[in-house]
């Protein structure tokens, strides 16, 4: 695991210069490499490469990074791991290559070298970031995991060409002015993160998930697909798996075996996130399974019983034996953390369950290098409950003519929800609901959409951007494409598609990556390795959701080595009293962040609209802590990297 970091300017001359410009590159992902530091550079073409090296296999000298292939043709920085790189050691071995070391890095290279980038890249089980220099060719090659576990990003402004593992390592280069993709914004808004292939920054661009980009010495980028979701998805739904229940569960849990065992080799200190719930217990449970010894696992619990798991994942280690670390971590420790956020995501990211992985990710870092993690499997095994819950709306709406459930909808709005839930106290324990005025203009909210997929849309989106972005223009992704109906005409396996291109990558995988490596942790995600993936699209529904029981299958697999009785329990999540802290000890915070004057500074907001969902949320009568942490990490960002704070290298 690494940071990577490079340009190519066709137009700049002397190695110094190169190197100079890729070693402050490289200085801005430091964090992600602590271990190693490498630059290569050919002053002829105007090509330099970079990574800070966090070591987790052949901690040698062999496995130093910029890597040359033993032809001298290659040259290659990577972040991520190879998991089946000893089958291709052994059958590059026995076409005659011979190996300088043993690492990941060096069979890759080898495998370019034999057999060419793409075909090699087809091949990988992993999760990887490439950038390759073809001295032969003159052509820069960037390649990304297929599920988008690892980050890329890019950017071409004139004859300079940039990419690397964070925005951050960019930001140093001259030859072009960070300026607000005002698009983004309003995309931003909507998702609670931007979503690929855009960023925050006009003209940078993250490569999508499965993708390769070639750039010819003095042309234009080419971007391909080597791996498309959406066909491995339509593929998958076309042909069903047959089987008993006993034969599919046999089948998982040999595939999820084999994928963690993968995950395990290292040459450095390894362990897991442990949370107590059905992934993680899984992931665990097969670890324990592989493993001669006690494998280590990390929780953290807070000081506040309704947000706090840890006695969950405690009972899960203790049926597994493993060797349990469990950190209880206090409020005021949490928000600790908040300061850190807008330099560890480098540009606005509102999914606040990032506080919480964090810390988890500091406690593990202090014991091991490399941490196995449950997530993904929400997203392949139909386990949000929003998925049933879509389900359950749209087979009742769908009853109901649009103009009548627009009008149903004006109705509620007419009241406001403290209204409505004032009138609504008396209705009888079993019917009456927390916060009831503001469920119903949720509600509200649904019934005005016009089909299943917008019902759905409605469902993960934050703001409406034109709700409280003037003149918003956000770009469209994959969550308003008419095509996905058509092409997913049932509702459960649209949504899953939905997720797994969308909030998989762009939020969960996102979160995890930064959090994790803010701390010099390799986070390794078994449960997407790709053939899961391909096998997981091909299951029958039954064996998703059977009688309102999600994740039924991956369930199957859990029960054969963990109790049911200590994972049935209902659904929590990674979340924090974020409502209450806002109210409280965060409000100072909060209130500078939303100050009237300061946001109409700004022009991106509509100031007005912020502050009155801040002044409803204070009073209580409205819970709007997610919309409001969306505007405070947009505006944090804003602080930490458009005021100057992020200069330039001198050349």
């Amino acid at each position: 695991m690494c940071g990577i970091a490079g340009l190519l300017n066709a137009s700049a001359r002397g190695a110094n210069s190169l190197e100079r410009l890729a070693k402050a590159m490289g200085d801005a992902v430091a964090h992600r490499g602590p271990d190693d530091y490498g630059v290569w550079s050919d002053p002829d073409t105007g090509v330099a490469m970079t990574q800070r090296r966090l070591s987790i296999v052949d901690l040698s000298p062999a496995g130093h990074q910029p890597m040359i292939s033993a032809n001298g043709r290659y040259v290659i920085v990577y972040n991520g791991e190879i998991y089946n790189f000893l089958e291709l050691r052994a059958e590059l071995e026995a076409r005659g290559v011979a190996f300088r070391g043993h690492s990941d890095t060096e069979v890759m290279l080898e495998a370019f070298a034999a057999y060419g980038i793409e075909a090699t890249v087809k091949r990988l089980i992993g999760m990887f970031a490439i950038a390759v220099w073809d001295k032969g060719e003159r052509t820069l090659t960037l390649v990304r995991d297929r599920l988008g576990i690892k980050p890329l990003y890019w950017a071409k402004f004139g004859g300079l060409f940039i990419y690397g593992s964070e925005l951050k390592a960019l930001r140093v280069c001259p030859g072009w002015e960070p300026r607000v993709d005002r698009r983004a914004v309003a995309s931003y808004l909507r998702h609670d993160y931007v979503p690929a292939p855009h960023t925050i920054y006009e003209g940078v661009q993250q490569l999508e998930p499965g993708t390769i980009l070639t750039l010819p010495w003095g042309g234009e980028p080419k971007i391909a697909r080597f791996w498309n979701a959406r066909e491995i998805a339509r593929n998958g739904i076309s042909n069903t798996l047959a089987g008993s229940d006993a034969e599919l569960t046999d089948r998982l849990e040999a595939l999820l075996t084999d994928a963690v065992q993968r995950r395990m080799i290292a040459d450095v200190p390894l362990g897991a996130f442990l949370s107590g719930g059905v992934d993680s217990s899984t992931v665990v449970a097969l670890m324990q399974k592989v493993n001669a010894s006690p494998v280590k696992t990390f929780s953290i619990g807070f000081d506040i019983p309704d947000y706090n798991e840890a006695q969950y994942a405690a009972s899960v280690a203790r049926h597994l034996k493993t060797d349990h670390t469990e950190l209880t971590v206090t409020s005021q420790q949490a928000r600790d953390v908040i300061p850190k956020l807008a330099d560890m995501y480098d540009e606005p990211f509102a999914d606040s369950s990032q506080i919480p992985t964090y810390l988890v990710s500091a406690l593990t870092r202090q014991h091991v290098t490399v941490a196995l993690s449950g997530d993904g499997g929400d997203e392949l095994f139909a386990g949000y409950t929003r998925y049933q819950l879509a389900e359950r709306m749209w087979r009742g709406l769908s009853l109901m003519p649009l103009p009548a459930r627009r009008g149903l909808a004006a109705s509620i709005r007419t009241l406001s929800p403290d209204r409505w839930t004032r009138l609504l106290a008396g209705l009888p324990a079993r019917l009456r609901q927390v916060a009831i005025g503001d469920r119903l203009h949720k509600f509200a909210e649904v019934l005005d959409q016009p089909d299943s997929q917008a019902v759905y849309r409605r469902l993960v989106t934050h703001w409406e951007p034109g709700s409280v972005m003037p003149n918003a223009d956000e770009y469209n992704t994959v969550l308003a494409d008419p095509a996905v109906t058509a092409e997913f005409p049932d509702l459960l396996n649209r949504m899953q598609f939905l997720d797994l291109v969308t909030y998989l990558p762009n939020d969960i995988l996102t979160k995890v990556d930064r959090a994790s490596m803010a701390v010099a942790l390799e986070a390794r995600v078994p449960l997407i390795d790709h053939r899961v993936v391909e096998f997981a699209w091909q299951l029958p529904r039954h064996a998703k959701i059977r009688n309102g029981t999600s994740k039924w299958l991956l369930r199957e697999v859990l029960y054969r080595h963990v109790p049911k009785e200590l994972i049935e329990r209902p659904k929590m999540g990674f979340g924090i009293p974020l409502g209450d802290w806002l109210r409280g000890p965060l409000r100072d915070w909060a209130e500078n962040l939303l100050d009237e004057r300061r946001l109409t500074d700004t022009g991106l907001l509509d100031a007005r609209r912020v502050r009155e969902v801040w002044q409803e949320h204070l009073s209580g009568k409205r819970n709007w802590q997610y919309l409001i942490w969306n505007v405070l990490m947009l505006e944090a960002w804003r602080d930490r990297w458009m005021t100057g704070n992020a200069a330039p290298v001198e050349q």
